[in-house]
């Protein structure tokens, strides 16, 4: 007889498996609902600027903005201090090299110069006394030599006269001695003349030498000094315009201090800045193109200066060939630096979402135009115009380019 078994009530293993898996799908779909929400942003297509990425030369170029400057400027520094009397010629003026711009009046100097010429007149007062009393010593030298050469000669013929009457005995010894030894003591006389007439002149030459050199460097000296006063005529260093002018009727100008400059017009060069993220591609004889009233100049990079200033380096740029006919001191000009060849590329117009992204990723819109997605791309050179689009992207494509500061962490942006 069959037993008819009852159904067990309440939860069984298999029941805990089914409730498991649906709180699985619940949570599944709770996360996806709410991150789609966190990642999404809407806002109105209007408000965005929207760009097509487009296949096209690019242009290895950058525009930088310049300021017409002279070639070259030649700075005065005063060589002398002094007071400021006159002022012949005012800032802006053309000038010629040698021409009198200032003139400077200094007391100190005025007493150097006396001083010296006093100093000078004592040394040529001296050196005339010590070669008149060398002239003297030299004639009373030679008129003792004369005498004393007079002297041997008389004594010597004397003695050699005693010395034959001696021999033959027609006169004592006595005499012929006092002969002998006058004659041997007029040689040594003779002898002491002549080496002291020797040594004096050799003393004439060596003492008048120096006193020579002596007075030739006080010469100098005092030519150096009146050097020194014909600097108190600041006189133009070239030929050029007088850029400016720190002086005036009265002012006391020190030893050194820059009082202006010489701004040589003979031909001009371009001062320019460029970012500090192109210093290791902008070198020396790069082509650059400056375009005014339609005709485009040619210029050529002639240095780079290495300092790096708020972000920013100097270039000057010069003129290759031509220059514009009204080209003036202080003008500024848009140029186009070119840094490499032209090559084939995917473009992108440039925005202001690379302040955001940095060119890592952007806002791609999807075909109906409704929506964008975020994608990674990969960005080379950029230009005024372009970016260089290495990966990430299709010709065709449309992307946002304005700002993504209000898009926050957004993926996907819907447009209304």
């Amino acid at each position: 007889m069959d037993i008819q078994l009852e159904k067990k009530k309440g939860l069984r293993l298999k029941h805990y498996g089914y409730i498991a898996l649906g709180l699985l799908i619940l949570f599944i779909g709770y996360l996806l609902i709410f991150k789609n929400s966190a990642s999404t942003f809407r806002t109105e297509k209007d408000k965005l600027s929207i760009a097509e990425v487009t296949q096209g030369k690019f242009d290895d170029y950058i525009t930088i903005n310049g300021n017409v400057a002279p070639i070259s400027t030649i700075y005065m520094d005063a060589y002398e201090g002094g007071r400021v009397t006159d002022k012949l010629i005012e800032e802006g003026a053309t000038v010629k090299k040698g021409d009198i711009i200032l003139k400077l009046e200094n007391i100190n100097l005025y007493e150097q110069i006396l001083n010296s010429e006093s100093n000078l007149a004592l040394k040529q007062n001296d050196l005339r006394s010590t070669r008149l009393s060398f002239d003297s010593r030299q004639v009373e030298g030679r008129k003792s030599l004369a005498t004393s050469s007079t002297d041997l000669q008389r004594l010597k013929r004397n003695f050699e006269q005693n010395k034959a009457l001696y021999d033959e005995e027609l006169i004592s010894k006595e005499v012929y001695q006092l002969s002998k030894e006058n004659y041997e003591l007029s040689q040594k006389q003779y002898e002491i003349i002549t080496l002291q007439t020797e040594q004096d002149d050799k003393l004439r030459k060596t003492s008048l030498a120096g006193l020579d050199t002596d007075l030739s460097r006080m010469q100098k000296t005092l030519g150096m000094v009146y050097q020194r006063l014909d600097h108190l005529n600041v006189r133009a260093p070239s030929d050029g315009q007088l850029g400016f002018l720190d002086a005036e009727i009265g002012q006391n100008i020190t030893q050194g201090q820059r009082i202006g400059q010489i701004n040589v017009l003979t031909d001009f060069k371009i001062e320019a800045n460029i970012d500090e993220h192109y210093i290791d591609r902008v070198k020396r004889d790069l082509v650059a193109v400056l375009e005014r009233n339609g005709v485009e100049y040619q210029l050529r990079l002639r240095k780079v200066y290495p300092e790096v200033r708020n972000g920013r380096f100097r270039v000057d740029l010069v003129f290759a060939d031509t220059k514009p006919e009204t080209i003036r001191a202080g003008q500024s000009y848009n140029i186009k630096l070119q840094l490499g060849e032209s090559s084939k590329a995917l473009l992108l117009p440039k925005g202001s979402f690379f302040q955001s992204t940095g060119g890592q990723w952007i806002f791609v819109l999807g075909p109906d135009g409704n929506e964008a997605i975020r994608r990674p791309i990969r960005v080379g050179k950029q230009n005024s115009r372009y970016y260089e689009v290495l990966e990430g992207l299709d010709a065709g494509e449309k992307v946002i380019t304005s700002n993504y500061d209000s898009f926050g962490e957004a993926e996907r942006i819907l447009l209304k």
